[in-house]
C-alpha cells in the first residue's frame, strides 16, 4: 500500500504558499485495510476515509465515470486503480500532481509547467462531465490570478450550453461564490464566468450590468459591471469581511433594469436593486446575515454619498433605517460598503470618503438622547418613536455636524 500527498496540497507547496489543507490517495490498499487501521469512512458515494489522528482526508485511487447529470452523477472504481489513473479524473493538471514521503513529485500531466506559465487547463475531456468545474475554475483564476487555458475556456462555454449548470444545488453555487469573493482577485471570479458564459446563467442580474452606461461625472469608467468589478477590488485591497464584498457585488443590481430612455442616470435603482437581492438571496440560499447588509446598502448607499448635504432630520432618518444604534457592527460594515463603492471607480481609489466619518459623529451625538426617559413620560407607540427621532433631530442640530 502506497500513500502520497496529493491536489492543492502538493500545488500550493510548489508554489511556496501556505497550505490549508492536506488530502492524500492511498494506491494498492483496500477500505478493510484503512478501517483495521482506523480510519474512519465519510460519505456513501466515495471511498474517502479520516485519520484517526490528524482527521485529514485519505481516499483509495479511483476512477470517475458520468452516469447522469449534474455533479453527482457518477460511478467510481476503486479496484487495482493507479495512481495515474486517480491523477487523470483531477480538474486542472495543476491540481493532478502528488508528491511521496520522500518528497518526489509524481506529475503526469504536465502540472509544473503550468504553474510556471501561471494557466489552469484541464487534465482531460472528462473535464466537461462535472459543472461544478466552470465555478472551480473561476475560483481558482480568483485565488491564483492565473489564466484559463484557451481549450479549456471552449470546455466551460460548452457546459454553459449544455444547460448542465442548473442542475448544480443552490448551496454549491453559494459556496464557490463566497469563496471566490474571499479570494485575492475577486473580480477575476466574475470575469472568468463572464468570458464563458456562465455568468448570465448563474448570476443573471450581475450579468445584465455590463454595458448599462453611468454619468461619466460620477463614474469615470461609465459601464456599470466595470464599476463593480473595481469595487470589489477595492474591497480586497481593504480586507472587507465576506458580508461587505457580497453587499459590494449586489449593491448596484438595479441599475441592469433602468428603462434605456432613462439612461445614463438610474433614478429608483436603489429600490429596485433590493427586489432583485431578495430574489437571488433566496435562490442561492444566501445566510441571513448577507442579505440584509446587501438589502441596506442598496437601498440607502446613495442617501450616504450626500450625507454631509442632509438636513438633521434626513440624517437621522438615515440612522433609523439603518438601526445605527442598535447594530453598530453592521453599521460600520454599512458605511465600508459605501466607502468601498465611492472609491471603486476608475482612478478614485484613493480618494478621501469623509461621509463615513460624519455618520459616525452623527450616530454618537444622536445616541446620547435618553429613549428610556422618554418612554418613561408616558409615551407609547407612534408617539414614542417620534418623540424619539425628534429628540436626536434636536441633538444634531444643537451639535451643528
Amino acid at each position: 500500500m502506497e500513500i502520497y500527498q496529493v491536489g492543492g496540497a502538493v500545488r500550493d507547496f510548489l508554489l511556496g504558499i501556505p497550505i490549508k489543507d492536506r488530502d492524500w490517495v492511498v494506491v494498492g490498499g483496500s477500505a478493510e485495510e484503512l478501517l483495521a487501521r482506523g480510519f474512519r469512512k465519510v460519505g456513501a458515494d466515495f471511498p474517502v476515509f479520516l485519520h484517526p489522528d490528524s482527521g485529514e482526508e485519505y481516499a483509495l485511487a479511483r476512477t470517475e465515470r458520468k452516469s447522469g447529470q449534474g455533479y453527482t452523477g457518477f460511478v467510481t472504481r476503486a479496484d487495482g486503480v493507479s495512481l495515474e489513473e486517480d491523477l487523470a479524473r483531477r480538474d486542472f493538471t495543476v491540481n493532478a500532481m502528488a508528491m511521496d514521503d520522500a518528497g518526489r513529485i509524481i506529475d503526469p500531466y504536465g502540472g509544473q509547467a503550468d504553474l510556471a506559465r501561471r494557466v489552469l487547463r484541464h487534465v482531460t475531456a472528462a473535464f466537461r462531465e462535472d459543472p461544478l468545474r466552470v465555478l472551480r475554475a473561476a475560483r481558482f483564476a480568483a485565488r491564483l490570478d492565473f489564466a484559463i487555458a484557451p481549450e479549456t475556456l471552449e470546455l466551460m462555454r460548452a457546459i454553459t450550453a449544455s444547460g448542465e449548470l442548473a442542475t448544480l444545488a443552490a448551496e454549491r453555487v453559494w459556496g464557490e461564490l463566497r469563496r471566490a469573493l474571499m479570494a485575492p482577485y475577486p473580480a477575476r471570479f466574475i470575469g472568468v464566468l463572464r468570458e464563458c458564459g456562465a455568468l448570465a446563467a448563474l448570476l443573471p442580474e450581475v450579468d445584465r450590468l455590463f454595458g448599462v452606461p453611468q454619468p461619466a461625472r460620477y463614474h469615470p469608467e461609465i459601464d456599470t459591471g466595470e464599476h463593480v468589478l473595481l469595487a470589489l477590488t477595492q474591497a480586497e485591497r481593504r480586507d472587507a469581511p465576506e458580508t461587505v464584498r457580497f453587499a459590494v457585488l449586489v449593491h448596484d443590481l438595479g441599475k441592469g433594469t433602468t428603462p434605456p430612455a432613462m439612461l445614463p442616470s438610474h433614478r429608483g435603482h436603489e429600490e429596485r436593486g433590493v427586489a432583485l437581492i431578495e430574489a437571488l438571496a433566496t435562490r442561492l440560499r444566501v445566510p441571513r446575515e448577507h442579505r440584509e447588509l446587501a438589502c441596506l446598502v442598496a437601498a440607502l448607499h446613495t442617501r450616504v454619498h450626500r450625507a454631509e448635504e442632509m438636513k438633521p432630520a434626513t440624517v437621522v432618518g438615515l440612522l433609523e433605517q439603518a438601526d445605527a444604534w442598535r447594530r453598530a457592527a453592521r453599521f460600520e460594515q454599512f458605511l465600508e460598503a459605501c466607502l468601498i463603492d465611492a472609491t471603486g471607480r476608475a482612478g478614485w481609489a484613493d480618494r478621501d470618503y469623509p461621509q463615513a466619518a460624519w455618520l459616525r459623529r452623527a450616530a454618537a451625538i444622536t445616541a446620547t438622547v435618553d429613549a428610556r426617559a422618554l418612554a418613561a413620560s408616558g409615551l407609547k407607540g407612534e408617539a414614542l418613536r417620534a418623540a424619539i427621532h425628534q429628540a436626536r433631530v434636536e441633538a444634531l442640530t444643537r451639535s451643528g455636524n
